[in-house]
Formats: structure tokens, sequence, C-alpha cells
């Protein structure tokens, strides 16, 4: 299953551990960023599922990706639509 995770919510990232697949998208980059209320939360997530993050919403809202907690990993529109046609189904959570 893929989720695509639109809104920053500490909540959210609580029903997500142990899933195939997180993207990022939007304003949920920055709960992601190192030093943020869920970073924690954002840490735990990736040990347990493959978490990514849009490059272009990073540049977007001036984010580098050193700001980020590591294990994220940046994609593009390309792998975003890979992603998407690899995981069904998928769940938004706006």
């Amino acid at each position: 299953m893929l989720h695509l995770v639109f809104q920053p919510s500490p909540l959210i990232l609580t029903r997500l551990h142990h899933q195939t697949a997180v993207i990022f998208l939007n304003h949920a980059t920055v709960m992601l960023l190192k030093d943020s209320q869920c970073q924690a939360a954002v840490q735990s997530l990736v040990k347990t599922s493959n978490c990514y993050v849009l490059s272009d919403d990073l540049a977007i809202r001036g984010i580098m990706a050193h700001d980020l907690i590591d294990g994220l990993q940046l994609i593009t529109y390309q792998t975003f639509v890979e992603l998407t046609c690899q995981n069904t189904p998928i769940q938004s959570w706006t």
C-alpha cells in the first residue's frame, strides 16, 4: 500500500508504521525537518517503512536535503509516478 501524506499531522504518523511506502508531499514536508516536533515519530517511521519526499516540494519551501531527518529518500515526479504504479492501493491523507 502506498500512503500519500499532504498535510502535517503527528496523528497520521502514528498510523503509518510498517507500511510499504509513504510519500510526503506539499505541506507535510515541514514535519520532516530535524528538530521538528514530529522528529521522533518520523525517525521511528523511517525504520519500519520506505519513506519518500518529493524534491520539488522541498525546493519550493527552501528546504535542503541536509535539513531533513535521516532515512528519507528524495524522489522526482518520475519516481513518484513509478511508485504509484507499483504500489496499490493508494491512501491519501489530507
